[in-house]
């Protein structure tokens, strides 16, 4: 375990960005790109990035070149935004229209994420045992199968209260009201857009950067919480549904999840930090 400074989260070493993907081989790729990514951050003035000072302070006051202007959404932007990887299906706004506040868990792993047959089911087979309204993205590369991952007669049992699609406008999905909570593999983007509607995490990363996102939310901003996989390295059925239910059953996480957005939100308002920030690289630029 590192730590960079006294109030970050603590790294496990096993979790570097190039030490939990690929073979040997990708592993070392990865870790050069980052090698010469680094060198090329050390020519630039300033760096930009999409967080807010209130999310880490420890993290900007260590590298101060590093200029928070966020949370910045894509519901901000005028127009539509065509940043996605399929075509989303709006369908799901529909059906959530029709379900109570905060009963919906919203499941997705972004674009990336690939599940084996055995780790598909136990989180299909949790989401039925949870008794509880479920949206679940299901990519059409989501498994490292080509037939149909789903438990025998799944989509039959789970049809009056689950929705499978493909892909959905996420921000919008978040920003409903019938969302409960964020199953999700926390990358940044899924991370600062569900900040930024109070929405409670439960958190399952992948790869990359989303380890230590894992532990903003769990551990220091303590808007969600970790799962644990067993001996085998399968997350089973009954972690899931035990840390749903504690997930779902302790307000104080709704709560700090509701304070946490209104902090970010404060922060890009005329008068924020975010706001202050992005304004002085407007007038630095301009010099």
């Amino acid at each position: 375990m590192i730590q960079l400074a006294p109030d970050m989260p603590t790294m496990k070493t096993t979790e570097f960005i190039w030490a939990c993907i690929g073979d040997l081989t990708t592993q070392k790729i990865v870790f050069q790109v980052m090698v010469r990514n680094n060198k090329a951050a050390k020519l630039a003035e300033w760096i930009v990035c999409n967080s807010a000072y209130e999310l880490e302070p420890a993290a900007f006051t260590m590298s101060p070149e590093i200029l928070p202007i966020g949370p910045l959404l894509s519901s901000s932007q005028l127009g539509n935004s065509a940043c996605y990887f399929w075509p989303q299906d709006s369908t799901c706004l529909q059906w959530l229209d029709q379900q109570p506040p905060c009963s919906v868990i919203y499941v997705a792993f972004g674009s990336s994420t690939v599940f084996d047959q055995t780790q598909f089911q136990e989180l299909a087979l949790a989401l039925e045992l949870s008794q509880r309204k479920f949206l679940w993205i299901v990519r059409p590369d989501i498994t490292d199968k080509t037939s149909d991952p789903y438990p025998e007669g799944y989509q039959d049992r789970v049809a009056s209260r689950g929705l499978m699609v493909g892909w959905a406008p996420q921000q919008k999905v978040l920003a409903h009201p019938s969302i409960a909570c964020f199953l999700s593999h926390c990358g940044w983007n899924s991370t600062i857009e569900g900040v930024s509607n109070g929405v409670p995490f439960l958190c399952w990363p992948y790869f990359a950067d989303q380890f230590l996102n894992e532990s903003y939310i769990c551990d220091v901003w303590k808007v969600g919480l970790k799962l644990k996989k067993n001996e085998n390295g399968i997350i089973p059925q009954g972690e899931i549904k035990s840390k749903l239910e504690q997930l779902l059953g302790d307000e104080n996480f709704k709560a700090r999840a509701s304070k946490l957005m209104e902090m970010g939100m404060t922060s890009v308002k005329e008068g924020g930090q975010s706001h202050r920030i992005f304004k002085n690289i407007i007038e630095w630029m301009k010099t």
